[in-house]
C-alpha cells in the first residue's frame, strides 16, 4: 500500500492455538472513538486501500486494521485445515476480543465503533451481539446474515477465475498474492466453506435482536455477492438500525462510493457520539 501506515505484529492466543496477526494504526495516535476495521473475505490490512485512513483522517477519530489468521502476513491457515461453518463466530467471539486485549484496548472501558465489510461485516454483528456493551457502534458494508443463491453462484465463479489461467493479465492468484503472504490460505480457507453444502445452513438472524448498538447498514444495489434481502433482515431484526442503500455500487462500497459512504459514517458517527 502506498503511503500506507506502519505494519506492526502481534501475538494472539484463542484457546490453545497462537496466531501472529499484522496490525496497523491509523489517523489520530490517542483519538476516540476508536474504530476497528474488519475486513472481507478475501480481504486484508492492504485491501483496505487506503479507505480507513482517508475516513480517520475526515473524522479525527484512531483506527485498527488488521488481518484475520489465514490473510494477508497473519499466520497462515495449514493446507490442511478446512474452516468449520462458524468460522466467523470464533473470529468474533475469540480472536477479535483477544487482539483488542493484546493491544491493550479496554472495549468495556471505552468500546470501539466496529466497521466491517463482507465476512467482516457478519463478524461485527455477532461480535456486538454476543458483546452489546462493548461496541460503540457498527458500520457494516455488505453484511452475510444467510446464504443466498446469488452469494454461491459468484464464489463459484471466484473459484474458477482461480484456477484459470488468465492470458489477458493477471490472475486472480497473483493479483491476490500481492496482499495476501499466502493466497491460496486466504483464498481456499474462504472459498471452501462457502461451497460447503453444510454452510447453506449458516444464519446469525436470531441473534441480531441482541445488538443495542447503533447500526448503519450499506450495500450496493449493484451487489454481485448479495441481495437488499440482507438489508431487509436487519430492519425486521434490528429495528433501531439505519440503511444505506447505494446506486452505481457493488460489493465494495468504500471503492465504489468512497466519498459517499465517508460522508454517511462521518454523519452516522457523529449523532451516536
Amino acid at each position: 500500500m502506498d503511503d500506507g501506515p506502519d505494519v506492526l505484529r502481534a501475538r494472539v492466543v484463542s484457546g490453545s492455538r497462537e496466531f501472529d496477526l499484522e496490525y496497523a494504526w491509523v489517523g489520530a495516535s490517542s483519538a476516540l472513538p476508536l474504530l476497528v476495521f474488519l475486513h472481507e473475505g478475501l480481504g486484508s490490512v492492504t485491501m483496505w486501500r487506503g479507505w480507513p485512513q482517508k475516513l480517520c483522517a475526515a473524522g479525527g477519530f484512531r483506527g485498527l486494521i488488521y488481518s484475520r489468521p489465514g490473510y494477508g502476513q497473519s499466520s497462515a491457515r495449514p493446507a490442511h485445515e478446512k474452516w468449520p461453518v462458524g468460522y466467523m463466530h470464533s473470529q468474533a467471539t475469540e480472536i477479535l476480543p483477544a487482539l483488542l486485549h493484546a493491544l491493550g484496548a479496554d472495549a468495556a472501558a471505552e468500546p470501539p465503533w466496529l466497521v466491517g465489510h463482507s465476512d467482516g461485516a457478519s463478524i461485527a454483528l455477532i461480535h456486538a451481539a454476543s458483546f452489546p456493551r462493548n461496541v460503540a457502534g457498527l458500520v457494516v458494508l455488505a453484511p452475510h446474515l444467510f446464504v443466498e443463491d446469488l452469494s454461491i453462484s459468484s464464489i463459484a465463479a471466484a473459484r474458477e477465475a482461480y484456477v484459470t489461467t488468465d492470458t489477458q493479465g493477471p490472475s486472480l492468484k497473483v493479483k491476490l498474492g500481492r496482499h495476501h503472504r499466502d493466497p491460496d490460505s486466504a483464498f481456499w480457507g474462504w472459498n471452501d466453506i462457502w461451497l460447503d453444502p453444510a454452510f447453506r445452513n449458516w444464519n446469525i438472524e436470531s441473534m441480531l435482536p441482541q445488538i443495542s448498538a447503533p447500526v448503519l447498514a450499506v450495500q450496493g444495489e449493484d451487489d454481485e455477492y448479495g441481495t437488499m434481502a440482507q438489508l431487509d433482515s436487519i430492519a425486521t431484526h434490528v429495528p433501531h438500525a439505519h440503511q444505506l442503500r447505494l446506486a452505481a455500487c457493488g460489493h465494495a462500497p468504500h471503492r465504489d462510493q468512497p466519498q459517499r459512504l465517508t460522508e454517511a459514517t462521518l454523519e452516522f458517527i457523529a449523532q451516536h457520539r
